[in-house]
C-alpha cells in the first residue's frame, strides 16, 4: 500500500523560493535568447517584446555568414586551446603536488609556502614581462602563446597536494616494496585513486580558460589565431549599436558549449565545490 508523503508548509515555502530564484537566474538568458530570433525594428520597439510572434533566423545565419566574423574558427580555437591547456595543467601540477605531497627534499616546505605567496602577486603584474618573452621566443599569433602561461597553476598545485596527502601511505609503500618506482607508484596509485579531484579540477581550468578575455586579446592580433570571447568583443564593437540580435545569437551561442559541459559534468561540479572547499591533508 503506498503512501504519499504531505510537503510540510517549510518545505512549500522552500519550493517556492528555489522556483522564484530560478526564474530570476534564467531569465536573463531566456530574454537574450527570446531576442536572438527578433527583429532590429522588434528589439528597438517600446515596451520591448518578450517573446516576438514573428520569429527569424536571420540573426543566426547572418553569424555564421558574414565574412568578417571566423565563428567557427573563433570556436574551434578556443576549444583547442582550452583542451590543451587543461590537460597540460593536469600534468605538470600534479606531478608537483605529488613531490610536496610524497617527497622528502631540503627545504621542501620553505618552497610550497615561497610557491604559494606567488598567489598574492595580481596577474596584471606578470602582464606585460610574460608578453616579452613570448615575443622574444616569436609565440604570439600562435597557440601556444595561449596555452603555456599558466600551466603552472599555483592553486591546483596546492588542491592536489592536499588531496594526495589524504590518500593512505600504506597503499604507496606496498607498491614500492612490490618494486614499483616513485614515478609508477604516482602514475599507477595516485593518479587512478584521484579521478574525482583531477575532473572537478579539470572542469573548473577549462572553463576559466575558455572564458578568459584578457590574455588571447593581448597575444594575438590576426583574427584568425584569437578565442571566442575575443571575438565576441569583436561583434560587440562593429555591430553592438546596430545589429543586436546578432551581438546577442553570437553571445548566446558561446554560452553553449559551457551549458553541455555543466549537463555532462554536473555531477563532477557539485563534487568539484566540495573538494574545493572543505578538505585538509595529515
Amino acid at each position: 500500500m503506498s503512501t504519499t508523503k504531505r510537503l510540510s508548509p517549510g518545505d512549500m515555502v522552500l519550493y517556492v523560493v528555489l522556483i522564484l530564484m530560478v526564474f530570476v537566474v534564467s531569465f536573463p538568458l531566456l530574454y537574450a535568447t527570446s531576442q536572438s530570433f527578433q527583429t532590429n525594428q522588434t528589439l528597438y520597439r517600446y515596451p520591448p517584446t518578450i517573446v516576438t510572434t514573428e520569429p527569424t533566423l536571420q540573426n543566426w545565419q547572418n553569424l555564421f555568414n558574414r565574412e568578417d566574423l571566423m565563428l567557427p574558427r573563433w570556436l574551434a580555437n578556443s576549444f583547442y586551446v582550452a583542451t590543451s591547456h587543461t590537460l597540460l595543467v593536469l600534468l605538470v601540477t600534479s606531478l608537483a603536488a605529488y613531490a610536496f605531497a610524497r617527497l622528502k627534499f631540503p627545504g621542501r616546505n620553505v618552497l610550497f609556502f615561497l610557491l604559494l605567496a606567488t598567489l598574492m602577486i595580481p596577474g596584471q603584474v606578470t602582464l606585460i614581462p610574460n608578453y616579452l618573452v613570448l615575443r622574444d621566443l616569436k609565440m604570439l599569433n600562435t597557440p601556444s602563446a595561449m596555452i603555456l602561461p599558466g600551466v603552472a597553476n599555483v592553486t591546483a598545485v596546492f588542491l592536489l597536494r592536499q588531496f594526495f596527502m589524504s590518500i593512505p601511505t600504506e597503499l604507496e609503500e606496498a607498491a614500492i616494496i612490490d618494486g614499483a618506482s616513485r614515478f609508477g607508484v604516482y602514475w599507477r596509485i595516485v593518479l587512478p585513486l584521484s579521478i574525482p579531484a583531477l575532473i572537478a579540477l579539470a572542469i573548473f581550468v577549462f572553463q576559466a580558460n575558455w572564458n578568459d578575455l584578457l590574455w588571447p586579446l593581448v597575444v594575438t592580433s590576426q583574427v584568425e589565431q584569437r578565442t571566442l570571447p575575443v571575438g565576441l568583443s569583436i561583434l560587440n564593437g562593429s555591430y553592438g549599436t546596430q545589429e543586436r540580435g546578432l551581438v546577442l545569437a553570437g553571445a548566446i551561442f558561446s554560452t553553449i558549449p559551457v551549458l553541455l559541459v555543466y549537463l555532462v559534468f554536473q555531477r563532477w561540479i557539485i563534487r568539484g565545490v566540495t573538494f574545493t572547499s572543505g578538505f585538509g591533508g595529515r
